[in-house]
């Protein structure tokens, strides 16, 4: 074996703490893969069960991320376990056969690239499964092989948080309240699937990697340029898009703020030092029906202050794929002016507000709606005539001149600002997902965006 591997005290609660599916997710470099593995193994010595998996993109990334790796199986666990890469005469799939006190344990290696190799495997209950790199598989594999196991081990990467892999299963576990502190706030905020019994979340940094030094760790954390995707995901081991993300520079620790914060710009005439306030309230409604896909309607409201600065205020999404009821076009007209009047009375009157007007049945339902009760609102179709790229590119000169402010509780609007992407065969294009509250705020300051930005910020 090679030499010895220091262990953090997290990572020794870790080894010992029973759970029956655990989600190891963090900071490159930090040691889960490693550490996870050894866990692994103890789990699979302790099992009554012979039958255990290892799964990975391919048998050939297992190999060379978990079973022949410095500190990986056959380092770590030596003449215990043999690994058979082509099978053997007994079993043809690639496995391990690891001697352990419980007698042989047979460990089995999956590609879950490959659909018809693993519908092959997949034909009993296992004892213990580990994972790598769960953010990359095939979540069909996933769900089969969750319901075929005693103990399930996930490792992965930070990635598009709205991957179905997250809401189905990530987002589902929760931080011992031991290191709830050590979870980024952005992902605690993410972990809001319905919790499952004793499903636990862990987030190891490189500072929880007892073999790394001080120096170590600084050449880690200068491997990537700050500000970038990149840093985001491998430094701070926060979930996006590494390529392709659309509002690049923006950032939650400069552009996230609180109500409190916001409430500071209501007018205060009577205080004669107020230099900032809220000037133009708008509002704006992108809407989608379906109930078949994620798409929304979606529902914004901002305040624009006389020095040019944009405030997302509030936010309110519909999914029809996730009511019993859907709504309809009349419906989306209540809940819209019931949205509008809960606004105005915390911040202020937003006069005109835009609707999508590609949506002509939601449009001519407000103009039904104010024909017959009137209202004080006016329901104007959007303006489109700023090409999404010019929308785009006003958006990031605010985002970079801190002119763009969207309130903490926005978290759909937060999450699409994190995932909004380039189309990976067209990159002038952007695509057609994960994209309707970043109309619906749009429709809301276009009529408007000559009153933001840092020539109006004197």
């Amino acid at each position: 074996m090679s030499n010895e591997y220091k262990l953090s005290k997290k990572y020794k609660d870790f080894i010992k703490y029973n759970a029956p599916v655990e989600c190891l997710e963090g900071t490159t470099a930090a040691g889960k893969t490693t550490v996870g593995i050894l866990k692994f193994m103890l789990q699979v010595a302790k099992s009554k069960k012979k039958q255990h998996v290892i799964a990975a993109k391919t048998t050939g990334v297992a190999e060379k991320n978990i079973i022949q790796k410095e500190y990986g199986i056959t380092d770590v666990f030596g003449e215990f376990v043999k690994y058979n890469g082509n099978g053997d005469k007994d079993d043809k799939i690639p496995h391990i056969r690891y001697s352990t006190p419980n007698g042989e344990k047979v460990i089995y290696i999956l590609g879950y690239d490959n659909k018809e190799k693993w519908k092959m495997a997949l034909g009993s209950q296992f004892g213990c499964v580990l994972i790598d790199e769960v953010n990359t598989a095939n979540v069909e594999f996933v769900r089969e092989i969750s319901t075929r196991n005693d103990y399930l081990m996930m490792t992965l990467n930070p990635d598009d948080p709205n991957l179905p892999i997250y809401k189905e299963f990530i987002n589902c576990a929760r931080p011992l309240e031991k290191y709830r502190d050590d979870v980024p706030v952005e992902i605690l905020e993410q972990l809001n699937s319905e919790e499952k019994p004793n499903w636990t979340y862990w987030f190891f940094s490189f500072y929880d990697n007892a073999s790394l030094s001080e120096e170590d760790i600084e050449k880690k954390k200068l491997s990537a340029p700050k500000g970038t995707k990149l840093y985001k995901n491998k430094i701070l081991g926060l979930r996006g898009r590494a390529t392709g993300i659309i509002f690049s520079n923006f950032e939650r620790k400069n552009h996230v703020v609180s109500k409190e914060y916001a409430k500071g710009f209501i007018r205060d005439r009577s205080n004669k030092l107020q230099i900032e306030w809220f000037e133009i309230f708008s509002a704006g409604l992108d809407t989608a029906y379906s109930s078949n896909s994620s798409d929304t309607i979606s529902m914004s409201f901002i305040g624009i202050t006389n020095k040019g600065n944009c405030f997302i205020l509030d936010e309110k999404v519909y999914n029809n794929a996730n009511l019993d009821t859907p709504i309809a076009p009349s419906d989306t007209v209540k809940n819209f002016i019931d949205f509008l009047e809960r606004n105005r009375k915390e911040w202020g009157f937003a006069k005109d507000v835009f609707i999508d007007s590609a949506d002509q049945a939601t449009i001519t339902e407000f103009a039904k709606y104010k024909r017959l009760n009137g209202t004080v609102y006016n329901f104007n179709n959007a303006w489109k005539k700023t090409t999404i790229i010019d929308r785009i590119n006003l958006q990031l000169g605010w985002f970079a001149h801190n002119q763009y402010k969207i309130l903490n509780h926005c978290a759909n609007y937060i999450s699409e600002l994190e995932t909004y992407s380039w189309m990976e065969d067209k990159d002038n294009t952007p695509e057609d997902a994960n994209d309707h509250m970043v109309n619906s705020t749009q429709y809301s300051w276009l009529p408007y965006k000559n009153r933001i930005g840092i020539s109006n910020n004197l």
